[in-house]
């Protein structure tokens, strides 16, 4: 037991030594922020930076790294690359860049695609500091309503509706009210989401620290016993839940937010659910402007550093050398390959895509790369309604606001029972409904967009139901699938107009469904996810953690994004964060964490003066 202490106490001061060493350049050494610019509106000024086709004459000359895919984690790390003078080329095969955080217009309305809410923005928190950061504190952000979220059970003769407020003591207290009796397995619940949030810093060390290292403390369980996440990681979300308290309302509300994530509480992982839960604890907030906003303001940090962000480029394949490493990426431009040659190649694209799409079959068959690839799956598959209202938003009965609807209280055997089911048989009887309002929550709507409003909805589908039509014309499958399309959007309306009295069908302009297969089009996601791989209780094993890093197993080619670390906006940012680490050979995300507590002193004696 001696022995076993002085390992231990060895072993913490070699991690402590470890995290806290660093050697590259930082990007956050300096605080970038600048003055606020003017908002632009103007779509054509916008476009003249997020819709930059690819041309061979734009590629800048000696680059330092080429990043494949634009979402967040590509954007994200190609700006901490160029903070410390680094040349990148951003390739994203879609018209736009942004990934999810990209918008599209339609009969005059314009849509967020993946943006609705983001929590942890409090002015001076380390993710705080990071957006600012990497935006050069040009993006604003609005807050949401408080409650934010509202929770509804139940068929439309019997719903109950639940407010979920921000603040970890205002949440408690306004739950308690609607479950009277509760209070301590509420307390309880609040406490223990707290404690297994505070363990993720164990999850980037894991994926930072050295293989052998990492092999070391997974296979001793000292990662268990280091880090409440993984202790809680093989805890289901209902196991957890059940045993908190027997009112089946209240399990739901505790397990409402399982869709930002996309696994039903009985295959989602408690530590993940406790990460979502904790990220909007002390509020929620929206892009002002929206949500092209972000690759907006991020563009032009990789532009001013020589780099340079292309669409319209859909990379076939990663260059290999004979060595099996990585020198550049071939990019198709009509019937013809474009080779770029770049000392090292990033992907934001995926595992999936990356191992399976992207590298030549021998290098596919490597061990190691089948490895990383059996520990993953894929998540499912995304149902996405977009509707264009006439109306504003006080007309319209809509807020900044959030709601979460769900048929009853048994969230397992809804899912279970919609996912299992026959496509024209689910599409009457969807297990959860995602409504939210981006043109109530941004400010900037009236002015843009006078008397019409927007509603983002939604839920989840199974690839193979639209897997058919995938190869058709994208804006025309044909008929089959156009009517497979509107029993999905029937069912969701006839929720909507009842939740919503006042929307009615007349207020409708427009209304469409982006399925799995959409999705694949148009964000590249093999099998129509929102979320990347899946964020199931395998996902959060420390061996799988220790193993798929943003290293992978071939020389220069490195991950980024929701794979390599978690999904949603701040997760794949945690993913850029995590590859920039390795890149720059310095842990960015303690640089982040003091940058804020820095800005933070130093506004604290400015105003004191």
């Amino acid at each position: 037991m001696i022995i076993f202490g002085i390992i231990c106490v060895a072993l913490v001061i070699f991690i402590l030594k470890y995290v806290f060493s660093s050697s590259g350049p930082n990007p956050f050494e300096t605080d970038t922020r600048e003055p606020l610019k003017k908002m632009v509106h103007d779509k054509k000024e916008k476009n003249k930076v997020l819709k930059q086709g690819f041309v061979a004459s734009k590629v800048p000359d000696n680059l330092d790294a080429i990043i494949i895919g634009s979402g967040i984690g590509g954007l994200g790390l190609a700006v901490l690359l160029a903070k410390v003078g680094k040349k990148v080329l951003v390739l994203e095969q879609h018209s736009r860049a942004g990934g999810c955080c990209h918008t599209f217009s339609e009969k005059g309305f314009e849509f967020d695609v993946g943006i609705h809410y983001i929590g942890n923005l409090l002015e001076h928190q380390s993710f705080r500091c990071m957006v600012d950061h990497i935006t050069n504190g040009q993006l604003q952000w609005e807050p949401l309503e408080n409650p934010f979220d509202h929770v509804v059970l139940g068929p439309p003769e019997n719903r109950r509706r639940y407010p979920i407020y921000s603040g970890s003591t205002r949440f408690r207290e306004e739950l308690k009210k609607c479950f009277p009796g509760e209070e301590k397995a509420i307390d309880e619940y609040v406490k223990l989401v707290k404690k297994v949030a505070q363990g993720i810093w164990f999850l980037a060390f894991l994926k930072l620290c050295p293989v052998p290292l990492a092999k070391f403390l997974v296979y001793t369980g000292l990662a268990k016993r280091l880090s409440s996440f993984f202790r809680m990681a093989p805890c289901s979300l209902t196991e957890v839940v059940n045993k908190l308290t027997e009112n089946k309302d209240l399990r739901a509300v505790f397990a409402y937010i399982f869709g930002t994530y996309g696994n039903m509480p009985k295959d989602a992982s408690f530590s993940m659910h406790s990460l979502l839960v904790n990220h909007y604890l002390n509020g929620a907030w929206y892009p002002k402007g929206g949500a092209s906003e972000i690759a907006y303001h991020m563009i032009p940090i990789i532009e001013k550093a020589g780099g340079a962000v292309l669409v319209r480029a859909p990379v076939n394949r990663i260059l290999f050398n004979g060595a099996k490493e990585a020198y550049g990426v071939s990019v198709m431009k009509g019937q013809e390959e474009v080779h770029i040659r770049a000392p090292m190649v990033i992907s934001d694209a995926g595992i999936f895509n990356t191992y399976q799409m992207l590298l030549p079959k021998e290098l596919q068959a490597m061990p190691a790369i089948q490895k990383q690839l059996s520990m993953m799956k894929h998540g499912e598959g995304g149902l996405s309604i977009f509707v264009g209202l006439n109306g504003t938003k006080e007309e319209l009965g809509l807020k900044a606001d959030n709601y979460w609807i769900f048929p009853e209280n048994n969230f397992d055997e809804l899912v279970e029972n919609y996912m299992n089911g026959k496509r024209e048989e689910s599409a009457k009887k969807i297990p959860l409904l995602f409504v939210a309002s981006p043109s109530a929550k941004d400010p900037t709507w009236e002015e843009r967009s006078p008397g019409k409003s927007t509603l983002s909805l939604v839920s989840f589908a199974k690839y193979e139901w639209f897997e058919e039509w995938k190869d058709g014309k994208v804006s025309n499958r044909g008929s089959d699938y156009k009517e497979l399309k509107q029993a999905f959007i029937d069912s969701i309306l006839e929720v909507i107009l009842d939740v919503f009295p006042k929307i009615t069908a007349d207020k409708i302009e427009y209304i469409d469904a982006g399925t799995p297969i959409t999705n694949t089009y148009y964000i590249g996601a093999p099998k129509g996810e929102f979320y990347g791989a899946d964020h199931g209780i395998s996902r959060f094993s420390p061996e799988l953690n220790a193993m798929v890093r943003p290293q992978t197993p071939l020389k220069n080619l490195y991950l980024t994004g929701q794979d390599v670390f978690l999904c949603g906006f701040a997760g794949a940012l945690a993913g850029a964060l995590t590859c920039g680490s390795v890149i720059l050979n310095r842990n960015l995300h303690l640089d982040a964490i003091a940058l804020a507590k820095k800005t933070k002193i130093l506004n604290t004696k400015l105003k004191g003066e």
